[in-house]
């Protein structure tokens, strides 16, 4: 507990004392003893250089704080601060263990804030330990502990840090207030003390996040309740004491979670060759993570944008607010009459839900005897029917949809509900008929009259373009083109898909999500411009795709993107939430992906160990359940045509999903391949008859799929590859291996020793794949069937592709440039 206070003269004087006349003189030691003292300036550093303790001051803030931070990390990450309520104003200050054997923090004025109490033990002293816990103890008994900081945390949870219930006190991480303020932020995590075996996320005094019920592996309901390396314990102590400690495998490597200022729980791991933190996992994951997202009787969808809808005979409590994406709750459209006007209320059955909390449990045997419990009580809202009868009163809060990339856990309580609606939200059949019959005529009538008008506006339209354009010349500019094409695509996106989510955003919306494009939001750059995080008011995260302004790049690529993705749907493709056209400004909004890009993993020495097999396996899988579903499934057929490891892109749980339509295009049913004139793409990956000739189908996205597998395979990339042996590429050396026997030597090192046969199958596979003969190569739908099954007679493959390119920019007529196209030279013979 830290206390601040203004002590006697004669302590006071004492602490003084001690301080001129006892520092602590070297730098290096890892204690302070009594009557010793460490000023501003001097640190105290583990045994093994892990941690070190000293004054700093965070951010922008010119304030001094007595903090533990990681030694040997260079950018400085704080795990603790001691007087984060009570902030130094200069550098004068000392951090004393006094002649009672308390740890203090003293100002250059005298004032002091008590961080331990030493219980008047004359000989204590205080140890930095490479474990990051500060502790204060006996000298010469290290096990009579008087205090620690394990037991006051901040905002981090090291290994073997005890979070949870102590007698009275509910030991919790509390955020700080902003990255320039450690001050205790709106955030806190820990132990329910309502439900002990689940951890919480509050927000002030409101539940914010629960994680589900622990079963003794993982807490039920929570699909990213489990981290590789990662050991979680929940301890039981006869209800006095209740807490949950980790161990993380890896010792070696600086991890810890933390609470964030925005209210996620994160799980970060150093990589030494990056030098940066890596964040691999974080909860809530989603909006509808967070608890009670769209507020009473609203329903959470995860793959929805927006998440939030109401009930059937509920709207919205305010249009203006959840227009916003501020979701306030369903009112009902009828009150219940529970029997009061002689009629009976009724119940709408609602599929694929997990429940609220805290249902009423009945014993009875059929579903009628349930809902007749429920109608007997006028404050039952819902019911459903498992092996018990579960009733639920008042206002449903925590509504979900049940998606099985969400929730695999069979103990999730989900299935049906029933919810309770007045008797008047129920037409009878016949009532139905007549409305059915009169709006199919109202319909029929309007459509009529409309394409009428529409006809005659044509025909006019025409005609004044005719006489405008006449003397001009034929050519536009680039405003042209993004005002006509975009514009017309977007109308007619609207038009034909009403009942779709995507949105379209004014510019302030998106300046205020991403704190007015700041260069702290900022993820990355490409040749159509920055990239930017943004948050939303409802809590959604987003990616934020900003076209450069005064820039001719990207312009159709723009068009392309909201022409195509708006109209995909597929968990392995990004999702795009919707656009902003305002004067130069073309903006695009994804989801927003935590885990960056494919390449990001790959092709890094330390952050590849961090996808075993298992995981590059499910990102193949992906992958190419993706691209079935551009080439064979969607409503549109697609060809990608820059199908690359950058491209992929990673959510939470490591699952893939393809990225950038811009140089997409759009196959007719009947079509088997078309033709080019401008060759885009990325060298590398680029199938010879796309790159010599222009001709690109379906088959040239599996040509770049091919290349993309033995990368995954291998951990190295295709470009470049020149320096290994006599080969010109990746594809080259994987085909010499290949056919000496030696496809062993391929394997990514860091997938260990003992691999699966499901390696040798996918390199098998991919080789299949860069045939160069466009016929030679399998479907995606026979790539999926190859992977899948370990009985499959796979063909023998036939000698790659070999491309010598040299990279080129193509310049345009009309200005519009792109940093992928390339020139190719092909040898005479080969």
């Amino acid at each position: 507990m830290v206390r601040s206070s203004s002590s006697s003269f004669t302590l006071l004087h004492l602490i003084g004392v001690f301080a001129l006349t006892s520092r602590c003189s070297c730098s290096t030691t890892d204690s302070l003893l009594a009557n010793q003292s460490l000023p501003d300036g001097k640190t105290l550093v583990s045994a093994s250089g892990t941690f070190q303790l000293g004054f700093f001051s965070p951010g922008n803030s010119a304030n001094r704080y007595v903090g533990i931070w990681f030694d040997q990390i260079p950018s400085q990450t704080v795990v603790w601060v001691g007087n984060r309520g009570s902030p130094l104003v200069d550098a004068t200050g000392s951090l004393v263990v006094n002649y009672d054997g308390d740890l203090m923090v003293v100002d250059g004025k005298g004032s002091s804030t008590t961080l331990g109490f030493g219980s008047g033990m004359r000989d204590a002293k205080a140890t930095i330990l490479d474990s990051g816990n500060f502790v204060l103890s006996e000298s010469g008994n290290s096990s009579n502990i008087l205090w620690q900081s394990f037991d006051d945390p901040t905002d981090t949870w090291l290994p073997g840090m005890k979070i949870g219930l102590f007698g009275r006190q509910n030991r919790l991480l509390t955020s700080w207030a902003s990255s320039d303020d450690p001050s205790p932020g709106d955030f806190s995590f820990g132990v329910d003390p309502l439900s002990s075996d689940q951890l919480s996320i509050w927000r002030k005094e409101r539940v914010y996040w629960t994680s589900g019920f622990w079963n003794g592996t993982k807490q039920i309901g929570n699909p990213s309740s489990t981290i590789s390396s990662v050991s979680f314990e929940f301890v039981y102590r006869d209800e006095i004491e209740i807490y949950v400690t980790y161990t993380y495998d890896s010792k070696d490597v600086p991890s810890m979670f933390v609470i964030d200022s925005a209210g996620q729980i994160q799980w970060l791991t150093w990589i030494k060759d990056d030098q940066g933190w890596l964040l691999s996992w974080a909860l809530p994951r989603s909006y509808c993570d967070v608890y009670n997202a769209c507020g009473s009787f609203g329903v959470c969808d995860s793959l929805g944008s927006p998440p939030c809808s109401c009930l059937t005979g509920f709207v919205p409590k305010s249009p203006t607010d959840w227009k916003n994406l501020a979701f306030t709750g369903c009112p009902r459209m009828a009150n219940l009459q529970c029997g009061s006007s002689g009629e009976i209320d009724r119940f709408v059955e609602t599929s694929n839900m997990v429940f609220p909390l805290n249902p009423q449990v009945f014993y009875v045997g059929r579903a009628e005897e349930c809902e007749s419990e429920c109608l007997n009580n006028c404050n039952c809202t819902a019911y459903a029917m498992l092996a018990t009868c579960n009733l639920w009163e008042g206002e449903l809060m925590n509504l979900k949809v049940l998606n099985p990339s969400d929730y695999n856990d069979s103990k999730v309580a989900n299935g049906t509900i029933y919810i309770r609606l007045a008797a008047s939200e129920f037409a009878s059949a016949g009532d139905k008929r007549k409305k059915r019959k009169k709006r199919k005529n109202l319909i029929v009538g309007i459509t009529t009259t409309l394409s009428f008008l529409i006809f005659c506006s044509l025909l006019c339209l025409m005609w004044t373009r005719r006489r405008r354009n006449r003397g001009r010349k034929k050519s536009y500019g680039q405003q042209s083109v993004i005002t006509f094409g975009t514009t017309e695509a977007i109308s007619l996106w609207e038009t034909e898909e009403r009942g779709s989510q995507f949105s379209m955003f004014d510019f302030s919306r998106i300046s205020n999500a991403t704190n007015n494009f700041s260069a702290e939001n900022k993820l990355g750059e490409g040749g159509f411009g920055p990239v930017y995080k943004g948050l939303l008011p409802g809590g959604q995260d987003i990616a934020v795709k900003r076209l450069a302004a005064h820039s001719g790049q990207g312009l159709v690529e723009f068009k392309n993107e909201i022409l195509l993705i708006a109209k995909l749907q597929h968990r392995n493709l990004v999702r795009l939430l919707g656009c902003c056209i305002q004067g130069e400004e073309k903006i695009l909004v994804y989801e927003y992906m935590p885990n960056k890009s494919l390449d990001f993993f790959l092709f890094d020495k330390t952050a590849r160990t961090l996808l075993e097999w298992r995981k590059r396996f499910n990102i193949i899988d992906g992958i190419a359940q993706g691209l079935l579903y551009l080439h064979k499934h969607s409503r549109l057929r697609i060809i990608h045509r820059d199908l690359k490891a950058s491209n992929i892109l990673l959510d939470e749980e490591m699952n893939p999903k393809i990225s950038d339509f811009g140089m997409a295009r759009i196959f007719g049913s009947n079509e088997t391949q078309a033709n080019t004139n401008r060759v885009v793409g990325t060298y590398g990956y680029m199938s010879p008859e796309y790159a010599m000739e222009g001709l690109f189908s379906v088959k040239s996205d599996v040509f770049s799929f091919g290349v993309l597998l033995l990368e995954i395979v291998s951990g190295l990339r295709n470009a470049g590859f020149h320096q290994y042996g006599n080969s010109l590429s990746l594809l080259g050396h994987a085909w010499e291996l290949w056919r000496e026997g030696r496809w062993i030597e391929l394997v990514d090192e860091s997938l260990g020793e003992g691999c699966p046969e499901e390696v040798l199958r996918c390199i098998h596979v991919a080789l299949t794949c860069v045939q160069e003969n466009a016929v030679d190569r399998p479907t995606m739908s026979e790539v999926i069937a190859m992977l899948s099954s370990e009985n499959a007679s796979l063909p023998d493959p036939k000698q790659p592709a070999f491309i010598t390119v040299r990279i080129a920019v193509e310049t345009n007529t009309d200005g519009a440039c792109s940093p992928n196209v390339v020139t190719v030279s092909v040898p005479e013979g080969r």
